[in-house]
């Protein structure tokens, strides 16, 4: 089949994009796949692309480019939810390449990957063609309105691949007739550091203490380069990185040869700062700036943590499973407790929940040997993340959608007729 994945920008960088490139190539292992990016900001991919794979952009937003004097690139986009965050980037000239590009594509298969490009796939994508959208993790102030925009679009698709906690929003809150919903992991490319492997460029007061290097080549996962726990995220309110400093500084009070290393950037930068000088953890709490895009920061470390109570943190921790470190987090669905549950790997603690945090940290930075089981158990549970796994997921996805076309499309009349019924105003037609 040909298989179409429509992208924001193929051009940039970042987990979710690896893991949607990662995927694209394991399907073309067995199809014709296209990668169609709504915008294009410069001449190369910064990720790397398989060869395989064709790529087509729709806009240019390079300076001097032919679409930059577009009178229509100017113009606010009307199709695309003005509640989706990403809506400030597209214009009138993003909507008409896109929706040229679904009414004239013979594409078998078209696969959204974020909600605003899964609304022009829902209007203008040929019926004809598997309409299939994507909906990564989110966790803002918009996702109930975002919702709301997208529901009558989402009715007209096939399928909506999601994860499990949002999945049961749609069929319990919002169902959509005729709509096969079903909880996808996302794709996590495997590292190209194997377990055990000590992070690259880490700072001395970070690096395994002395005689740990030998002891890192032959040890187990998770217990690869001891004394190290790393978190990576946002430096943002929601993801709690004050509670898990606060965790820490009762970590250190009884193991003081260990250290905190937080990857990230963001607005509460300074107030992080002010707290690990605050507590006197200066030595031994480090704020190490950007993450990477590979997750390559959970190389080497000993536990890998989220405190967040509200994003889905989830990606960030298949990087560091995938490497053999067990971890630590905090009870969100999509997030830790969706993986975690599906195969272990770690420790579950509850949101906003510093006592029990500090906890679950102590418990394992007492017990390596437990440490060495999760580290195991993590890698083979974040192994079902990995871009084959998933592709064998969608595989079974096109050969369900295209038997059970005709019954869909039956339960999406009559969900349809429902609807109005239940929306017709209340008197209508009385005498």
């Amino acid at each position: 089949m040909k298989i179409t994945l429509l992208l924001h920008n193929a051009y940039a960088v970042g987990a979710p994009l690896r893991g949607t490139l990662a995927l694209a190539a394991a399907l073309a292992d067995r199809h014709d796949v296209e990668l169609v990016s709504m915008l294009r900001h410069r001449e190369v991919p910064r990720c790397a692309v398989d060869p395989r794979l064709r790529l087509v952009p729709l806009v240019d937003t390079r300076v001097g480019s032919d679409d930059m004097a577009h009178p229509l690139f100017g113009e606010p986009a009307l199709d695309f939810p003005t509640t989706d965050r990403r809506h400030h980037q597209y214009s009138r000239l993003v909507d008409l390449r896109a929706a040229e590009f679904l009414r004239g594509t013979d594409a078998d298969v078209l696969i959204g990957t974020r909600p605003g490009i899964n609304a022009y796939l829902a209007r203008f994508g040929p019926r004809r063609a598997l309409r299939i959208a994507q909906e990564a993790p989110r966790h803002d102030a918009h996702e109930d309105l975002l919702r709301a925009e997208l529901a009558g679009s989402y009715r007209a698709l096939d399928a909506l691949a999601t994860t499990a906690e949002a999945a049961a929003h749609w069929r319990t809150r919002r169902p959509l007739p005729g709509v096969r919903v079903l909880a996808v992991p996302a794709v996590v490319p495997p590292p190209a550091d194997p377990p055990g492997t000590p992070a690259s460029g880490a700072r001395p007061e970070t690096a395994p203490v002395p005689g740990a290097a030998a002891d890192a080549a032959a040890a187990e996962p998770g217990d690869a380069a001891p004394r190290t726990i790393v978190a990576a995220g946002r430096l943002a309110p929601d993801e709690r990185f004050d509670l898990l400093v606060e965790a820490f500084s009762a970590v250190c009070a009884k193991h003081p040869d260990w250290r905190l290393r937080i990857h990230g950037e963001g607005p509460e930068r300074a107030r992080l700062r002010s707290l690990i000088d605050g507590l006197g953890l200066a030595d031994r709490a480090e704020l190490a700036g950007p993450r990477s895009p590979d997750g390559a920061e959970f190389a080497g470390a000993s536990i890998a943590v989220s405190a967040s109570d509200a994003e889905a943190s989830g990606p960030a921790l298949v990087e560091a499973m995938l490497r053999g470190v067990p971890v630590v987090g905090t009870g969100r669905p999509s997030g830790p407790t969706e993986l975690l549950q599906g195969g272990g790997g770690g420790v579950l603690v509850p949101c906003d929940d510093g006592r029990a945090l500090a906890g679950a940290l102590l418990d394992l930075v007492e017990d390596p040997e437990r440490r060495r089981a999760l580290g195991a158990a993590a890698l083979e549970s974040a192994r079902r993340h990995g871009p084959g796994p998933v592709a064998e997921r969608y595989q079974a996805l096109f050969e369900e959608l295209r038997t059970t076309r005709r019954t869909r499309a039956v339960r999406r009349a009559l969900g349809g007729i429902g609807l109005r019924l239940r929306t017709w105003p209340r008197g209508n037609g009385r005498a």
